[in-house]
């Protein structure tokens, strides 16, 4: 049976859902960066405030957009009546670079976001690193789902 066909409305909302996951999951990764430059140039104590805000939504927000984009984006391959299937190096690249964010995020972005909070001036320079790792793994995967590779 199947629920929904390419571009129908319901294949439509799942994709409009998966791409706003995304947005909303990945938007700390380009902002955060800005941020912590500007403060830094005014007051080292605010980037420290702020990120003790923003990593309080590190696992509540961004992780589960993370987690809920890639649930998503099996989903349309799901509905697509066998037009996606895991089997398309596109998509197979897409889902293990979703795995890498995944473990980009939960053991290196979300751990320096407390260590730095915390007082650990050292774990800056790890959540810097995390932050471009997520930024280029995000490009690389938009690639993917723009050209479809191997498709």
């Amino acid at each position: 049976m199947m629920l929904a066909a390419v571009n129908d409305t319901p294949f439509n909302i799942v994709k409009i859902l998966h791409i706003l996951a995304f947005m909303v999951a990945l938007a700390p990764a380009f902002v955060n960066p800005l941020l912590e430059r500007q403060m830094a140039a005014n007051d080292s104590s605010a980037w420290k405030r702020t990120l003790s805000y923003a990593s309080q939504n590190s696992m509540k927000i961004y992780g589960s957009a993370l987690i809920v984009g890639g649930l998503l984006g099996f989903a349309l391959a799901g509905m697509s009546d066998g037009l996606y299937e895991m089997s398309q190096t596109w998509l197979s690249l897409s889902a293990v670079l979703w795995v890498g964010m995944n473990g980009v995020l939960h053991a290196l972005i979300i751990p320096s976001e407390k260590a730095v909070v915390g007082g650990d001036a050292s774990a800056q320079r790890k959540l810097d690193i995390g932050g471009a790792a997520m930024t280029l793994l995000m490009v690389v995967v938009l690639y993917l789902m723009v050209f479809q590779p191997g498709a």
